[in-house]
């Protein structure tokens, strides 16, 4: 599908507030409609109930209305295994977490989790709801950084792929690096500039004695996401019947049959 099809789409969007500001933005500047929905951020904490509470919204969205319904959020912990298209196509990004999103793509992810795997990334949303739980600054509780989110997701691949005792021991090594941080990273764009971020995720990574860094952000994977360019590559379209799956390989998800109700 192209944005070219029909320049007036009419879409909804479900989404974590974790990347409000982003889609904000880039809603904004897009010739489509949109009816916005963003759930608190932490559902990923417990997956089960998570995906309950986006289910619960994707059911409610009405039968004829939009063309699509948008749901921005990445495996995260498996947050997405089981969610099903009702009688609306669901369009969702192949993203390992949420840094992708603001990363561009799922190869940047990569590359960026293979240089330095011992970091910690900062963006707007991640420091806004940290705030909005009554974190301190620096204080982040289950606002897990990339590779930390989508542990539960790896390591059900490392067992489809290495069988259970390797995958267990690939998880105590990805534990164990997680707790020495090295380096933090704020992923940062023109539009947040205002919010003077640097100088909170500085003072963060003084605290800690971690390096800070800043990079540039890539909103250029969200912008296809809205503007309805979903490319087999970067996104998966669930069709009415259909329920999202961990594929456990480069695409991260794909779609099933929902399974029979059993009499």
């Amino acid at each position: 599908m192209s944005a070219s099809a029909n320049p007036s789409r009419l879409l909804k969007v479900i989404a974590c507030e974790i990347a409000f500001r982003e889609i904000c933005h880039l809603a904004a500047r897009s010739p489509h409609l949109y009816d916005l929905e963003f759930l608190t951020q932490g559902h990923h904490d417990v997956p089960q109930r998570g995906r309950g509470e986006i289910q619960k919204r994707i059911d409610a969205v009405p039968d004829g209305k939009y063309e699509a319904i948008l749901v921005g959020y990445g495996l995260c912990g498996s947050i997405l295994k089981g969610l099903r298209a009702r009688h609306l196509p669901l369009v969702v990004p192949r993203a390992h977490d949420c840094i992708t999103f603001f990363l561009g793509s799922k190869e940047r992810y990569q590359q960026c989790f293979a240089e330095r795997p011992g970091t910690y990334y900062y963006t707007s949303g991640w420091l806004e709801c940290a705030r909005r739980r009554g974190l301190s600054p620096g204080q982040t509780g289950s606002l897990l950084p990339a590779g930390n989110n989508n542990a539960q997701a790896a390591y059900e691949h490392w067992v489809a792929k290495y069988g259970e005792q390797k995958a267990k021991y690939l998880l105590e090594a990805m534990a164990d690096w997680a707790g020495h941080y090295s380096h933090g990273v704020l992923i940062d764009f023109d539009f947040t500039q205002p919010l003077n971020l640097r100088a909170q995720v500085e003072r963060i990574c003084a605290d800690r004695g971690w390096q800070f860094e800043t990079m540039i952000g890539n909103l250029g994977l969200l912008q296809r996401w809205l503007d309805g360019d979903w490319s087999e590559k970067d996104f998966l379209i669930v069709q009415p019947g259909q329920q999202i799956a961990p594929s456990y390989d480069e695409r991260i998800i794909q779609a099933e049959p929902v399974p029979p109700v059993e009499a």
